[in-house]
Order: C-alpha cells, then sequence, then structure tokens
C-alpha cells in the first residue's frame, strides 16, 4: 500500500485536498476533499478493466488558486513540473506528475 499512500501524500500535499470518510468498500483507498466535497477517489488495483480498444488517460486537470505556493510545495517535495502561460484565456498552468506517473495539470486564472 506504499504507492496508494504516496499519491494520497501528493494530492494532499501538492493541492492541499483534504483526506475524509470514505465508504468501507473491502479494499484499500481514499477519497480526498475540496471544499468539502470529495472530488479524488483513490483505489488500490492490481487488475485493469479488459477492453477492446486501446485506452489512455493523459492527465486530469483541477482548477486552483494560489500559484506560488503550489510551485513551493512541489519544489519541496521534490516533483519536477512545467508552467505554461496561456495570454489568451489569463491562465497558468503548471503540468507534472503524481507518483503513479498520472498527468496533473492545475489551472491558476488570472494569475
Amino acid at each position: 500500500m506504499a504507492l496508494l499512500d504516496d499519491v494520497r501524500r501528493f494530492y494532499t500535499a501538492a493541492l492541499e485536498l483534504e483526506e475524509g470518510p470514505r465508504p468501507d468498500f473491502g479494499i484499500p483507498g481514499y477519497w480526498l476533499y475540496g471544499g468539502g466535497k470529495p472530488i479524488v477517489h483513490l483505489i488500490e488495483s492490481n487488475a485493469h478493466f479488459p477492453s477492446d480498444k486501446p485506452h489512455y488517460l493523459d492527465h486530469v486537470a483541477f482548477e486552483v488558486t494560489g500559484l506560488d505556493g503550489y510551485r513551493q510545495r512541489l519544489e519541496k517535495m521534490g516533483i519536477e513540473y512545467s508552467v505554461k502561460h496561456i495570454p489568451d484565456f489569463n491562465i497558468s498552468q503548471v503540468f507534472c506528475k503524481d507518483p503513479c506517473g498520472n498527468g496533473v495539470e492545475a489551472n491558476f486564472a488570472n494569475e
């Protein structure tokens, strides 16, 4: 369960989500809350759903605030990241990977 705990620590530290109540599904996992709502569900799995189509998850995106603090948290955690500024929409995007290798995009409006 070490990887699951690493992923939980990433999302709670980097995005300042909070661990909250989760039903007992009989398997390890976490529900992470933002603004009082469970927005990230983490479970441990050794199997994937079979499919006749190739599938690939590139990244998930979150709308957040506090660009400087976010970058500082990633640096403190030793997480490599890149920043892209989108002037047409007045947003800054920060891209990194969680401990499982999933892409994470954090969008900061007007920052």
